[in-house]
């Protein structure tokens, strides 16, 4: 079986992430092809999508979660993601246990003797007169008949597990701060979430491995269970096991993909990028390895933005008063630091309407 080293699998990841060369693709494409963009941070996405496409607007991002076509949900490890509006409704029942097994895994002392079923109930009702509440305003309107619970569970249980909701504009639009209120998917879209599959088969597990290995591949099982967090899929891999090809990593890890999707040369060169708090590109594996030292690794649950030097982390960025500011992570050569320079001036123009390109970079370590 052929072994792909890590350089072999940065270059994939960089490919299908769309971080080895800008697509062509307009924003909707995009989300779509990524299988979504973590969103907790709210104005993350526009960041990741500005660092993988040759033209982006950000109103573009913005008319889509205006217009429905896109949809801010708890999804993918119980985080908020953004997601077309087709995936959420083919997805969002193949994720239910795994939300409620979440929520529980923080809260099940909170939630003893709270049965879900009757707080799902009591939640739909609340939000039967189409009007979007906070968490908190949810949480209260049906504390009364679960007391000992406390707001704060049985706000995280509502919303994001046992009702299948979006957070609704203006949160998540370009340069705009504002709370959370959540909407029923189906007040929202006006479309009911697919069932699960009434024979028990798992078509939507299958797609999501398909979906997975586009958008991450080559990867191994484990990946893709920390990408997703659902534990029930081997089935829907054995499904599809002849259809895909089989490598192994450098630590003997069978890694499968799709037959015809990208490996690029290893030595293929790979650009700079600026990647936004909580980027999939790093979260979406369990080996993260391929793209940032486990030295490192730290930082990708950290909320840090990152600079990929040579497809790999190697520093951090923030902004501060329309500067971009990168604090490296290993010695930069002059390519090195040429290369962030000119990325981050970019960067520095897109985030200030082109009033600033300013980048400072700190001094490489030792």
């Amino acid at each position: 079986m052929t072994v792909l080293d890590a350089r072999a699998l940065n270059r994939a990841t960089l490919a299908r992430q769309l971080l080895l060369e800008r697509a062509g693709l307009p924003a909707l494409d995009a989300v779509a092809h990524l299988c979504g963009l973590q969103a907790q941070e709210p104005q993350e996405p526009f960041l990741g999508l500005w660092s993988r496409l040759r033209v982006f607007d950000p109103a573009e991002l913005s008319d889509l979660l205006t217009g429905r076509r896109v949809v801010r949900t708890h999804l993918m490890r119980r985080t908020v993601h953004l997601v077309t509006t087709d995936d959420v409704v083919a997805w969002r029942a193949r994720h239910d246990g795994m939300l409620r097994q979440r929520v529980l895994g923080v809260y099940r002392r909170e939630l003893d003797g709270v049965d879900p079923d009757e707080l799902a109930a009591a939640g739909r009702e609340v939000l039967a007169d189409g009007e979007p509440r906070s968490m908190p305003e949810l949480a209260r309107a049906v504390a009364g008949r679960w007391p000992a619970a406390g707001p704060r569970p049985l706000g995280e249980m509502l919303v994001a597990a046992l009702l299948p909701t979006v957070q609704l504009p203006p949160r998540g639009l370009w340069r705009t701060k504002a709370g959370a209120r959540y909407a029923l998917i189906s007040s929202w879209l006006g479309r009911e979430i697919d069932p699960p599959a009434p024979d028990g088969s798992d078509p939507v597990g299958q797609a999501l491995v398909r979906r997975y290995l586009t958008a991450y591949g080559p990867a191994a099982s484990a990946d893709l269970r920390a990408w997703c967090g659902l534990a029930g899929l081997p089935g829907a891999v054995s499904a599809l096991r002849e259809e895909l090809v089989a490598f192994r990593d450098e630590r003997g890890r069978e890694l499968l993909d799709l037959p015809d999707a990208p490996r690029p040369d290893p030595d293929t060169p790979a650009p700079v990028r600026f990647l936004p708090a909580f980027d999939n590109a790093i979260l979406g594996y369990h080996d993260r390895s391929r793209i940032i030292d486990d030295a490192h690794r730290h930082l990708s649950v950290a909320g840090e933005r990152v600079v990929l030097v040579d497809g790999r982390v190697a520093a951090t960025w923030t902004v501060e008063a329309d500067t971009v500011l990168v604090t490296p992570l290993r010695r930069f050569s002059r390519t090195d630091r040429t290369g962030v320079t000119e990325e981050g001036r970019a960067m520095a123009s897109f985030l200030s309407g082109d009033e600033s390109d300013r980048v400072r970079i700190a001094a490489s370590p030792g």
